[in-house]
């Protein structure tokens, strides 16, 4: 008899009907011999029209009341699911994460898990009980307030849950049969990729693939849990995220996807005095306003001016905190100007076998320039390369770059069944 942990995403939760269905596969895994708990996400849209009721309401909603809000929508999902569940014949309870014992840091709108103490669940399943949890939310350590943990939580209370319960899986249940080679709404003929690594699936993550959240799988390698990604609405089996097999290098496929990401910004900070000690305190400032950083480029300084300029990515959802943070300190470091972009696009090419094979870099960046698009920035890891072009040519580069490496599928095979790839 194993232990699963199943998440079901917003499309998975949509609706009244939707909620029965998912009822019925959690039923028939229980049926079948297995302890079962469930974390849900908000029905369909419902984070986004709270987000949108708030900002109606308040032009600035007060953060811990926005967490107050935005958790309801994952309370409704886990009553309503736990009544689906009653109705086949089988006793389902229900828990807020603060029930559940997710404990957490007091960042409101982003606050990370600091542990999980599931007593209350594991009291649930002990008595046979199908345990139903809140996702994206738990209670924070100090304040005793309720928290978010940011979009893609779910994934991360599910993930977490499991590890707290020495579950024997996580199965991640969203509207496409797994992780494909790139975003099957860009590319109808992306691959289903039936193994990656952890360490693939974060840089994917940490690129734009909205499939799972990047947390959600540091959390996985953290303590070794595999990762099922299924799809609820097919039963076909999806992708493993697990540790990578060491040795297995003569199976190991050179690329595994590319993906990418509409969501950041980019800031240039115009003539900056080339001493040292002036990016630290850029970049401790934008750490101390609690902004991430992605990409950064610093210039070669002008000889004449002994001044540089430094540009860097990051949310665009942070873009005006950042030049807020930034004017506050011009005066200190004596930079001219700050420049602010909206309109890019990160496109990402991952694979764990391209760092013992040369000549990916440049097919990579030929197959871009083949499609007529100019590249602005570029990163690379060990496993990674990323460029930042403009945002009307995202598509464009992530078709090409699919199609260089030979990812394209013979058949179409990507099923977006709900809409939204979660």
């Amino acid at each position: 008899m194993a232990l699963v942990v199943q998440k079901y995403g917003g499309s998975s939760v949509a609706d009244a009907e939707s909620i029965k269905r998912v009822a019925q596969r959690i039923v028939s895994t229980k049926q079948d011999g297995h302890h079962v708990v469930v974390v849900v996400s908000a029905m369909g849209d419902t984070t986004d029209e709270l987000v949108d009721l708030a900002n109606q309401v308040s032009p600035l909603p007060p953060a811990r009341e926005l967490d107050m809000l935005l958790t309801s929508g994952e309370r409704i999902s886990m009553a309503l699911l736990a009544m689906a569940i009653a109705n086949l014949g089988h006793e389902a309870r229900s828990f807020t994460g603060s029930q559940a014992g997710v404990i957490t840091d007091s960042t409101h709108g982003k606050a990370r898990i600091i542990d999980v103490t599931p007593s209350r669940i594991r009291d649930a399943i002990d008595e046979g009980s199908i345990a139903i949890v809140a996702g994206f939310q738990g209670v924070s350590q100090d304040s005793k307030d309720i928290t978010t943990l940011g979009r893609g939580g779910s994934d991360t209370t599910a993930v977490a849950l499991a590890a707290a319960l020495g579950a024997d899986v996580c199965e991640i249940y969203t509207d496409v049969d797994g992780i494909f080679t790139a975003d099957p709404r860009i590319v109808p003929a992306a691959r289903r990729i039936p193994d990656i690594s952890y360490e693939e699936m974060m840089e994917m993550a940490a690129c734009g693939a909205k499939i799972l959240h990047l947390r959600c799988v540091e959390y996985a390698r953290r303590y070794g849990m595999p990762i099922h990604v299924r799809s609820s609405f097919s039963n076909k089996t999806g992708t493993w995220v697990k540790t990578s097999i060491e040795g297995n290098q003569m199976e190991q496929a050179i690329i595994s996807g590319v993906a990418h990401d509409r969501s950041e910004a980019k800031i240039t900070v115009v003539g900056v005095p080339d001493k040292v000690g002036e990016a630290a305190t850029i970049f401790s400032t934008l750490a101390d306003a609690e902004i991430n950083i992605d990409m950064i480029v610093q210039n070669i300084s002008a000889a004449a001016t002994n001044r540089t300029d430094i540009s860097f990515t990051l949310p665009r959802a942070d873009g005006q905190a950042a030049i807020k943070a930034l004017n506050k300190i011009k005066d200190q470091i004596g930079f001219d100007s700050l420049r602010y972009d909206d309109q890019i696009g990160k496109v990402s090419l991952i694979g764990a076998g391209m760092r013992s094979h040369p000549g990916v870099t440049a097919k990579f960046f030929g197959s871009i320039a083949d499609a007529g698009v100019n590249i602005e920035m570029i990163s690379t890891s060990e496993i990674r390369i990323s460029v930042v072009v403009d945002q009307d040519d995202v598509d464009a580069a992530v078709t090409a770059a699919h199609h260089a490496f030979d990812l394209d599928a013979d058949q179409v095979e990507a099923v977006v069944y709900g809409g939204t790839g979660r």
